[in-house]
């Protein structure tokens, strides 16, 4: 049984707005990217928060970012042991057949995945920690990053433990053998960022330094 419904109304007026206005202006440039395809420089993996915008961050067209989102920009392990692996897929196919040049994890302030990751490590969600919890299952990605920061002052755990989360990713990414090759050979750069909703700010986490600095 189908259940899917037409669109609500004030999606669809905005997109008649755009049809009429932006597509119209543009309509050479959109034409072209549909025929000759994408060609992406960059992959951003970013959480699937509503109020992360990464393309108005970085003025970005269509065409200019990969983009993949989930929960609490995280990524697995390279793991192939045939089952469904969405997140995987993405950077697969990112790094190995659009051949990005670079691949941006990108964190975000009070995100709500990993603030449900420190609720569950504290013993404060077990709903999170039941085998049929999707969102737990997934969040427990984020644990080796939640006992990297387990002795710091309760006020400060969670924004750390956000950082961890682009962290971890960025770890995880050089587990799989087609990403440390690409970035070995010079083709891949990877990089971390940290993004302050309220105050509008973005950091970048220098290696040289180990911390992550304000861009």
């Amino acid at each position: 049984m189908n259940t899917a419904k037409p669109l609500p109304d004030y999606l669809v007026r905005r997109y008649q707005g755009w049809k009429a206005t932006t597509y119209t202006e543009n309509r050479a440039w959109y034409r072209r990217l549909a025929n000759e395809g994408q060609r992406p420089r960059a992959m951003v993996i970013s959480c699937c928060d509503s109020r992360v915008h990464v393309t108005s961050i970085f003025g970005a067209d269509q065409g200019e970012f990969f983009i993949h989102r989930n929960i609490a920009n995280l990524v697995p392990p390279y793991n192939p042991d045939g089952d469904h692996h969405g997140t995987s897929a993405t950077v697969e196919y990112a790094v190995t057949t659009l051949k990005v040049a670079h691949l941006i994890v990108m964190g975000h302030s009070q995100c709500g995945g990993v603030a449900g990751c420190h609720a569950m490590c504290t013993g404060h969600a077990p709903e999170l920690e039941e085998k049929t919890s999707f969102v737990g299952t997934w969040l427990n990605l984020l644990r080796p990053g939640f006992e990297r920061v387990r002795e710091l002052p309760e006020e400060d755990r969670v924004k750390a433990l956000e950082k961890e989360a682009v962290l971890v990713s960025l770890e995880n990414l050089m587990t799989f053998p087609f990403v440390k090759e690409a970035v070995e050979n010079g083709d891949l750069t990877l990089h971390g960022l940290y993004n302050d909703i309220g105050d509008g700010t973005l950091d970048y986490y220098d290696t040289a330094e180990a911390r992550f600095v304000t861009v």
